[in-house]
């Protein structure tokens, strides 16, 4: 197998530990350049973006490979949810399906929630990781159709306040949705949601440990004070602005 990070004069732990940041937390593209130059790590935002692009998937299928050949998941009851998003100001529906620990196990983007994408999805998660002793869904009729199709609808619980797992696991995917000011097709939104909090945080830890001796850069120069001079340049003008 080639080294994908042949042509690349970075070390593949800095790239890997800048996708693990811009992926695991909120924060945005120029964030992270931020973040990474107090690191001694300078590159720009669009490095960010195309390293996102390009080993994102990757990093992303890795993480996946390694649950399921360790059964990181559970099959006892997995909690599954639907919520709109806005891509390109059109309306589309996002999937996902968690176990009961949180752990996100599939997400999946659709036009419509109808008993066809319901179908696709339910078949998506359980070719990956089988069948569940349990699931638990909202009340949209979608579920109860599909899983009639699949044979497993005796499985299916609904109740109040019994699909808050999977309602809580939303709130990441609103937070990085605010940080990158909408998504602008349906590619960036499944590029924006490879990897599950849990299975980051080994990565990130592995990928920082390694990524500031191998960057081979020097430490970025700072005032007198020991303050950043990046940050404080832009304070300092954009508090002269203000005073005009």
């Amino acid at each position: 197998m080639k080294n994908p990070f042949r042509y690349f004069n970075s070390s593949p732990e800095v790239i890997r530990l800048t996708v693990m940041m811009y992926v695991r937390y909120p924060l945005s593209l120029r964030q992270v350049e931020d973040i990474l130059f107090e690191r001694g790590i300078d590159i720009c935002h669009e490095t960010v973006r195309f390293w996102w692009n390009r080993f994102g998937p990757m990093f992303a299928a890795e993480i996946r490979k390694r649950r399921v050949q360790h059964r990181l998941y559970s099959n006892w009851r997995w909690h599954l949810d639907e919520v709109f998003v806005r891509i390109n100001g059109e309306t589309h529906y996002l999937w996902r399906a968690v176990d009961h620990e949180g752990e996100v196990l599939e997400v999946f983007a659709t036009k419509r929630r109808d008993r066809q994408a319901a179908l696709r999805f339910l078949k998506r998660a359980m070719k990956r990781y089988g069948r569940a002793r349990s699931i638990v869904t909202d009340r949209l009729r979608s579920y109860r159709a599909a899983m009639n199709v699949i044979g497993n609808s005796g499985k299916r619980s609904c109740a109040r306040w019994l699909n808050n797992r999977a309602e809580n696991s939303h709130q990441p995917f609103r937070r990085r949705e605010g940080a990158m000011a909408k998504f602008r097709d349906v590619k960036t939104l499944q590029n924006s949601r490879p990897c599950t909090p849990r299975s980051t945080i080994t990565s990130i830890s592995t990928a920082t440990s390694t990524a500031a001796p191998s960057s081979g850069r020097t430490a970025p120069p700072r005032w007198p004070s020991g303050a950043n001079w990046r940050r404080d340049a832009d304070v300092v003008r954009h508090s002269e602005t203000g005073s005009r």
